[in-house]
């Protein structure tokens, strides 16, 4: 299955790759340069096919867990000062996108949306520590039941030249429900409260709606 917002892309170059051929076809005369050409048409359509796919994980929903939101590595688990929305300290967790792997964007709680907001910005490489603040970006904050309120950012990379974001304020949201896509290499930021327990490891591999990056914890654990 195909995320629904790579159909203009996938239908324009499924016509693309199939003129490609045929004129080939037709008006290329020698032999390996024709099977050349037609050949990177295919690989092209199977690039574009395999960016766009949408994979369905079904999800019980857990308040006790943070799931990632995307597919990709681990980069970056420290704490940091948030200054858009918390102002105060947070743990961050990032995960970075590669062009090969899925990049739908998943809710990673459930709860409220109780913020959402997109800021033009720079297209630096993902992994760069500016990125979460001088690229292109979308915040968004869920309430949640057990870990208050969490956010996350969709980051553009250098190849991403588009953020979709479905976030509306005030929507109830469920965990591993469609939150968005990032077009072509991207990050994600998870924005979490310095009381709950990272479950990940940096540079571990993470999929979308099923690896446990937070798991929750009480401030009576700390006094145990």
């Amino acid at each position: 299955m195909f995320h629904k917002e790579g159909q203009k892309i996938i239908i324009t170059t499924f016509f693309i790759v199939v003129a490609a051929i045929l004129a080939s076809q037709f008006y290329i005369e020698l032999e390996w340069v024709r099977y050349a050409v037609q050949i990177a048409a295919l690989i092209l359509l199977i690039a574009i096919l395999q960016f766009f796919r949408n994979p369905k994980r079904p999800v019980t929903p857990n308040f006790d867990e943070i799931l990632a939101p995307v597919d990709g590595k681990v980069v970056v688990i420290e704490e940091v000062d948030e200054p858009e929305y918390f102002k105060e300290r947070r743990k961050q967790v990032s995960i970075f996108m590669s062009p090969v792997n899925v990049h739908v964007t998943r809710y990673p709680a459930s709860g409220t949306v109780t913020y959402s907001k997109y800021h033009p910005g720079k297209y630096l490489v993902a992994w760069h520590p500016k990125s979460s603040t001088e690229n292109e970006r979308t915040t968004v904050i869920l309430h949640t039941p057990k870990f208050g309120e969490i956010g996350y950012r969709q980051i553009a990379g250098a190849m991403a030249r588009r953020i979709v974001n479905y976030a509306e304020e005030g929507e109830q949201v469920t965990q591993g429900q469609d939150a968005g896509f990032i077009k072509f290499g991207s990050r994600v930021d998870l924005l979490l409260p310095l009381n709950c327990n990272i479950t990940v490891k940096l540079n571990q591999k993470v999929v979308g709606a099923k690896t446990c990056i937070a798991s929750y914890r009480s401030d009576d654990d700390d006094n145990d």
